[in-house]
């Protein structure tokens, strides 16, 4: 016989109870990271926001807690699960987008490349010091006239005798004005190889983007690569063609899928607590039918956000993720955070355009999560493709 179902036990904060699915290690991971949003970002980052920066001095912090290139084994890397890195994206982004997306670019864009596809001597040489926030990275690959179509990147290397030498530009760059390497991506007469730029490196040089609307806590650059020479070594030698930098994509996505849910969490607990504070008609708005309305649409969509996320990383951990499926989560989970951001904003009024509640900040942010990382078009196309057979792209 079954249990008796109990009325009135719900927490509002986790409504399905879906902290009792976490193990008492995934808990204190998560748990420790939540600490240190709360007592190292949530604070400044409404700041850092508004001037458009990103505090470099953070990387050693986070390589200290082990979150850079944390899923990854070896070289000064935490070989945490695929769960508890995603745990770690969520509350990253939690506090802001910009958080997590370094942690992501650092680990699953940077290191992952090296890790899978470098040598035993770019291993050594670049990832310990990248785990440990000693050395920050970024991945070019975007061009200005190629961001959903890759492939057809202008970027070239060419051979000089033992030396590669690189020209073209990088756009969209997460990390690259503060990079001290760049793993670049570029047509050769082999097809696509990735490279291992230093920064110091003669003719690598970058752009800060200014006036951005979103993503302000980060730091997007353009790369710019005019006759770079670099040795025969600096190409990453296990891997050529697009399979290398989509594999990147993945690992990114991955990390996405979770972090959205933490900045949806953000914006519908700041939602909640201001609806029972706000007196409206002598009673708190929390007790109007609209609101609740949205509280709850925001709820189910956040704890529906997180059984996703949770089910996709058991498959990763269990080896049985395929692209795919992170297609499916980046696809549902942004697009419900977005949903939720713009709901919460309308329940605090005119104070939720104000860098006094976390809500429009994230708003915007998600503008661009919903961009990067595969537009929510070209995720509609995989996961089309996926479930027919047939290839919409063109």
């Amino acid at each position: 016989m079954s249990a008796p179902i109990k009325p009135g036990t719900v927490d509002p904060r986790d409504f399905l109870g879906i902290d009792a699915l976490l193990s008492p290690e995934e808990r204190l991971l998560r748990d420790t990271v939540r600490q240190f949003v709360a007592d190292r970002i949530l604070p400044d980052v409404a700041d850092w926001y508004e001037a458009g920066t990103f505090p470099k001095e953070l990387a050693r912090e986070m390589g200290a807690l082990g979150l850079l290139g944390m899923h990854l084994e070896g070289y000064g890397c935490a070989g945490t699960s695929a769960v508890q890195y995603g745990l770690a994206c969520l509350e990253l982004e939690a506090g802001d987008s910009g958080a997590r997306s370094f942690a992501s670019v650092q680990g699953s864009l940077s290191m992952f490349p090296i890790r899978a596809f470098g040598s035993e001597e770019q291993k050594q040489e670049w990832l310990p010091a990248m785990a440990a926030g000693e050395r920050i990275g970024c991945f070019g690959l975007t061009e200005a006239d190629s961001g959903s179509d890759p492939s057809s990147m202008r970027t070239s290397a060419r051979r000089d005798g033992d030396d590669w030498v690189i020209n073209g530009s990088k756009m969209w760059i997460t990390n690259g004005g503060i990079a001290d390497v760049a793993v670049v991506w570029a047509r050769t007469d082999e097809g696509i190889r990735g490279f291992i730029v230093p920064a110091e490196t003669p003719g690598f040089s970058t752009n800060d983007i200014h006036q951005k609307l979103s993503l302000r806590a980060s730091v997007t650059s353009e790369l710019v690569l005019d006759d770079v020479r670099l040795p025969g070594d600096a190409v990453l030698p296990d891997v050529v063609g697009m399979k290398g930098p989509l594999s990147c994509l993945n690992e990114a996505r991955f990390g996405i899928l979770f972090g959205v849910v933490g900045a949806a969490r953000a914006c519908y607990e700041a939602a909640l607590d201001y609806s029972k504070d706000r007196i409206q008609f002598d009673k708190p708005i929390a007790s109007f039918q609209l609101t609740q309305r949205k509280l709850v649409d925001m709820m189910v969509g956040i704890n529906r956000g997180v059984l996703v996320a949770l089910h996709l990383g058991r498959m990763r951990d269990a080896g049985t993720l395929d692209a795919e499926h992170v297609s499916f989560g980046k696809l549902d989970n942004v697009r419900m955070a977005r949903e939720v951001a713009g709901s919460a904003r309308s329940v605090l009024g005119a104070n939720g355009i104000t860098l006094e509640y976390p809500v429009m900040r994230h708003m915007s942010n998600l503008e661009s999560v919903f961009t990067y990382e595969g537009t929510n078009e070209i995720h509609t196309l995989i996961l089309g493709q996926a479930i027919t057979g047939e290839n919409a792209f063109s």
